[in-house]
C-alpha cells in the first residue's frame, strides 16, 4: 500500500492579480451601460415619433435640462405655462415602469390639450 506524503500532493498556483479575468468584467459593464443608453434613447424616440406623427406642428425638445437619473419625465410647455404629461419619478422598481409606452404619452398629451 502507497501512502501519500504531503510532499509529494500537487500545489495550487495563486492567481495573479492581472489576468485575463480582470477585462473580462470591465467589457461586460461596459456591454451593460451600452445597452441601458440604448434602451432609453430607443425609448426617447419612439415617443418623440408617436408625438410627431400624432400633431406635427408641435416641436419635441428632449431634455433641455438635465435629466434625473433612471427616470423618464415629459412635460408640455405653452408659453409660461408647463404641463406634466408623465413622470417615472415615483414609479418603480422594477426599472422598466420609470419609462412610459407611447400610447399612454398621447392620451395624456391629447387631454392635456382639450383642458388648454
Amino acid at each position: 500500500m502507497a501512502s501519500c506524503s504531503k510532499s509529494a500532493r500537487g500545489r495550487k498556483r495563486k492567481a495573479e492579480p492581472g489576468e485575463e479575468e480582470a477585462p473580462a468584467l470591465e467589457n461586460k459593464k461596459e456591454k451593460g451601460a451600452e445597452e441601458e443608453e440604448d434602451e432609453k434613447d430607443e425609448g426617447q424616440r419612439a415617443i418623440r415619433g408617436a408625438l410627431q406623427e400624432a400633431h406635427p406642428d408641435l416641436k419635441v425638445q428632449l431634455n433641455p435640462q438635465k435629466p434625473r437619473r433612471n427616470s423618464f419625465e415629459i412635460t408640455l410647455l405653452g408659453g409660461e405655462k408647463e404641463v406634466s404629461l408623465w413622470s417615472g419619478i415615483k414609479k418603480g422598481p422594477p426599472r422598466k415602469l420609470k419609462f412610459p409606452e407611447p400610447t399612454v404619452v398621447l392620451s395624456a398629451l391629447e387631454e392635456a390639450l382639450k383642458s388648454q
